[in-house]
């Protein structure tokens, strides 16, 4: 069945939202003081994140594709396999979705952001910074993070016969890169699920808050973009 463009958009909001929300809800759910799950430990992150990716995928993927990552929507028109008249069109609705999404989980934890002195854990639940604060390490991260991300959504994803258990297979995929390449940086992965909660970090009037670390906020939005149109080029080259 085809949808028009509008009811796509609003499956990528809707789908990106719920990703954010379940995604950077399980960061807050560890970072925040007071929370049921303070200190729960990176694996409660990296379930988190997992599931997060693919119930909005497996919600939406027949719908828009599922693709709730503007790394993924640009890689997919460079490779002449999404038209790049709709590319505008997917990437707004993807980080308004991670904004609305972000704001669920502020409103869900306010009383706990209130009682957290650290500003970087406060800053964590909204965006990726790197452990050592260098931008180099942190575009190699992400990077290689994104790389195998969309190199394996590709893989799982060609033979086109059963979308939702592709799916599952990337829940996973995201839930072990959460947990293998999450220490130097986060990861983001995704260009709007960092960006997006980090201009709303800027903007909300939390106490303590701290920087927004804009030097930094370049990286997980063009390290993600190139290594997602790198993988899709070296696949569409061998397979």
């Amino acid at each position: 069945m085809h949808y028009t463009l509008l009811v796509r958009c609003v499956a990528e909001f809707i789908g990106t939202a719920i990703m954010v929300a379940l995604g950077n809800g399980s960061v807050a759910n560890v970072e925040l003081k007071g929370t049921k799950g303070f200190h729960g430990g990176w694996i409660l992150i990296g379930f988190g994140y997992g599931i997060g990716v693919m119930v909005p995928a497996m919600m939406f993927g027949p719908i828009s594709g599922g693709q709730i990552n503007p790394a993924m929507t640009l890689a997919l028109a460079f490779n002449g396999e999404f038209p790049w008249a709709e590319v505008g069109p997917y990437i707004i609705a993807q980080f308004l979705g991670a904004i609305f999404g972000q704001l669920m989980i502020v409103a869900a934890y306010k009383p706990y952001y209130n009682k957290t002195e650290n500003v970087e854990s406060i800053l964590g639940t909204f965006s990726t910074i790197d452990a050592e604060n260098s931008r180099i390490n942190g575009f190699i991260n992400e990077f290689i993070g994104t790389f195998i991300l969309v190199f394996g959504a590709v893989a799982l994803t060609s033979d086109h016969i059963d979308p939702r258990a592709d799916f599952i297979g990337l829940g996973f995929l995201v839930m072990c890169l959460v947990v293998s390449f999450g220490g130097p940086t986060g990861p983001a992965l995704n260009p709007a699920r960092d960006l997006g909660p980090r201009l709303l970090h800027a903007i909300l009037p939390l106490d303590p808050k701290g920087s927004s670390q804009w030097k930094y906020s370049w990286v997980p939005v063009l390290a993600p973009i190139l290594g997602a149109i790198c993988a899709v080029k070296l696949y569409g080259a061998f397979f």
